[in-house]
Formats: C-alpha cells, sequence, structure tokens
C-alpha cells in the first residue's frame, strides 16, 4: 500500500514536471564552424573574470530529465523575474560592458548571471554557452544556449519560455566554444533560422 502511494505521488510530480519538459527537435543543434573573433564586451569580462574564461572539460552534451528542466526552468525565470531591464550606459556608464548584474542589465549580464547560477547548480561550462544573435529588426542580442542531447535550447531575458534554437525568431552568428570559454565559434547554420522560425 505504501509503495503504491509513492508511485502515485511520482507519477503526478513527473506528470507535473514533463509538462514543461520540451520536446527533441529534428535539427535542433546548432552547426559550429571555426574559431572567431570574440565579442569585445566579452573580451573586457575575461581580463576582469579570467578564471571563468579558461579551457572547460568538454564532457557532450547534457543528457537532460525532468528535474533538470524545472532546475534550468527556475534559474532563467528567476533571473528574468529579479533584473530589471537597462542599457550598459544606464548601469556603468559605457556603451558595452558584459558583467553579472546586481539589480539591472542588459541582454547579456542576464546570460551570464543564469550562466553563472546554472554552473554552480552542476551543470558543465561547456553545456552553457553565451551566443551572440540579431533580432528580426537587425539588432544585436545575446542570450544562453544550453547544449543538450536533446538539442540546443535557448535562455532569453525577452522570452520566459526556453525554446529550441531554431525556433526563436533570430538569426544566430557566433557562441561560446564548448571546449573553451574564452573561445567563440561561427555558428553555420544560424543565418536561415528566420526563415521557418516560429515565435
Amino acid at each position: 500500500m505504501r509503495i503504491k502511494g509513492v508511485l502515485i505521488a511520482f507519477a503526478a510530480i513527473v506528470a507535473m514536471s514533463s509538462s514543461a519538459v520540451p520536446a527533441p527537435q529534428q535539427s535542433a543543434s546548432m552547426t559550429v564552424g571555426n574559431v572567431t573573433s570574440q565579442p569585445i564586451g566579452h573580451y573586457d569580462f575575461c581580463q576582469r573574470h579570467a578564471d571563468e574564461c579558461g579551457p572547460t572539460r568538454n564532457a557532450g552534451p547534457l543528457d537532460m530529465n525532468a528535474a533538470s528542466w524545472a532546475l534550468v526552468s527556475q534559474i532563467n525565470l528567476r533571473v528574468n523575474k529579479t533584473i530589471q531591464p537597462a542599457t550598459d550606459m544606464e548601469v556603468y556608464g559605457q556603451e558595452e560592458y558584459w558583467e553579472y548584474p546586481k539589480t539591472a542589465g542588459d541582454c547579456e549580464d542576464f546570460a551570464l548571471l543564469k550562466r553563472k547560477l546554472l554552473i554552480q547548480s552542476g551543470i558543465s561550462a561547456s553545456n552553457l554557452l553565451m551566443t551572440v544573435v540579431r533580432k528580426p529588426d537587425g539588432e544585436g542580442h545575446a542570450v544562453l544556449t544550453l547544449r543538450t542531447k536533446q538539442g540546443d535550447y535557448i535562455l532569453d531575458n525577452l522570452e520566459d519560455q526556453i525554446k529550441v534554437w531554431n525556433k526563436t525568431p533570430y538569426s544566430y552568428l557566433k557562441r561560446q566554444a564548448s571546449f573553451n570559454a574564452g573561445r567563440w565559434v561561427t555558428i553555420e547554420n544560424g543565418n536561415d533560422v528566420l526563415v521557418g522560425a516560429v515565435k
């Protein structure tokens, strides 16, 4: 009787959790190319946080489960709700400044904080990759890519829902290399994403 009760409770937890688990997608992983230029804001960030910008142990994409998705969703939502959107000029008095936000920041600051909190929660740095994209209006934007066996998913300060990368409205330019947090690589299949993107 007790075992049956535990199984029912477990099934209820799985049912609640699985509703938030993104379904695997066809062609859900980015194709990365050669090493490319590091964004100047990230270069400056690495000068201040050198211990966070070196080689990483590439354990391969993360195999996500319901508990992992719940953790990622919780941190993504918490950062989106607690940090106030503000430009680098408003917060730091300069045009481009990547930093962990305390109370306010712009897109890359949101992504950096999510990355830091998820690393502290046990996810490998090789699977949490800062990524530069272009919005439909042509403006540059930064998001965090979560690299999983189920595909590459995007944590975005403009959208609370975590989506597979090719279901976002962005054109993908480059991201951190999975083998070194201080290196960046091109995204070879990123510029055609907008054609079939679903908001």
